[in-house]
C-alpha cells in the first residue's frame, strides 16, 4: 500500500520508499545559455548565464549529443519556491527577449519528475533534493528536472555502479 503523506518539512532528504509519488520541498538550480548573446538568468537572487551583451554563448551542438548531461545544478539548498526566474537575452539573430519563468507554477504539485517505476526503487534510501535546470537555447526556454534515484538492482549487471537513474526530464518548453 502506498502512502501519499507529505514529507517532514524539517527533513532535508526523504526516505524514498516511504512516499509515493515522490515529492520535494527543496531543490537545486542551474541556468544555462546556448546560441544567445548577453543571456542573463536570475533565480533566488543569484545570476546564471553570461551577461556580456557582446559575447555569444556556445551552441548546444558544439557540445555534442551529450550536452544535456553536462548541465548540472550548482546552486544548492533552495526552499520551494523563491519566485520566478527572470531571463533576458538576445537570440542568435540578436533579437531581444525577456521572460519570467514561474518555477513555482511549473512544479505546483511538488512532484519529482523521473522515469523510475516504484517497484524498481531501492528501499530505505534517501532521496536528495532534485535539480531544476533552466536552459535558454536561441529562442527557446526549456525547464528540466533531474533526480538521482537508487535502484534495487544495477541497470547493467556487469557494472555494480549502475544502481541508480538520474534522467533529465523536460517539464516545460516555450519558444519566443
Amino acid at each position: 500500500m502506498s502512502s501519499t503523506a507529505a514529507p517532514d518539512p524539517s527533513a532535508g532528504a526523504q526516505a524514498a520508499a516511504a512516499q509515493w509519488p515522490l515529492r520535494f520541498q527543496r531543490h537545486r538550480f542551474g541556468g544555462f545559455c546556448f546560441d544567445t548573446w548577453g543571456c542573463s538568468i536570475v533565480y533566488n537572487g543569484f545570476p546564471h548565464g553570461q551577461e556580456d551583451r557582446e559575447r555569444q554563448s556556445a551552441s548546444a551542438a558544439s557540445f555534442g549529443a551529450a550536452y544535456p548531461q553536462r548541465m548540472k545544478a550548482a546552486h544548492l539548498d533552495i526552499a520551494n519556491f523563491p519566485g520566478p526566474a527572470e531571463v533576458t537575452w538576445r537570440a542568435k539573430d540578436k533579437s531581444e527577449h525577456r521572460a519570467s519563468i514561474d518555477i513555482a507554477a511549473i512544479f505546483a504539485d511538488g512532484l519529482v519528475r523521473h522515469e523510475v517505476a516504484r517497484e524498481d526503487m531501492a528501499e530505505g534510501v534517501s532521496l536528495n533534493d532534485p535539480e531544476i535546470i533552466l536552459e535558454v537555447n536561441d529562442r527557446t526556454i526549456n525547464v528540466y528536472m533531474r533526480s538521482m534515484i537508487a535502484l534495487k538492482r544495477p541497470r547493467d549487471p556487469a557494472n555494480p555502479n549502475s544502481d541508480f537513474r538520474a534522467d533529465l526530464v523536460r517539464v516545460f518548453s516555450q519558444t519566443y
